[in-house]
């Protein structure tokens, strides 16, 4: 499981919640084809707090969309045969929740 515990993670907003994922999908984009294990690392990190944000119960009416942009970032690690979709895109879709969650911070 990732460093985060469960408690932190929920006190956070869905905005903040999914740009950390953002981080990660970031992270497994950058290191794709150059470093295997930092790259799986990345998507284990990714997968354990897409996982941790569909227990939070208050995304419960969100839980589709979660759980469709877990699937598709897992269809692009696989290589986007399904959806037709790779990281960099996904980095990109995920962005917009760090600027949302940053400024809603200030």
């Amino acid at each position: 499981m990732t460093s985060i515990s469960k408690e932190r993670w929920f006190k956070l907003s869905l905005a903040e919640q999914l740009a950390n994922i953002g981080s990660e999908v970031g992270r497994a984009a950058k290191w794709q084809g150059r470093d295997e294990d930092s790259f799986w690392g990345a998507v284990t990190r990714a997968l354990e707090l897409f996982d941790i944000t569909q227990m939070d119960t208050r995304w419960k009416k969100r839980r589709p969309e979660i759980d469709r942009a877990r699937e598709t970032f897992a269809d692009a690690v696989l290589g986007g045969l399904e959806y037709k979709g790779d990281l960099k895109n996904l980095e990109k879709y995920f962005m917009h929740f760090a600027i949302v969650a940053n400024t809603s911070s200030k």
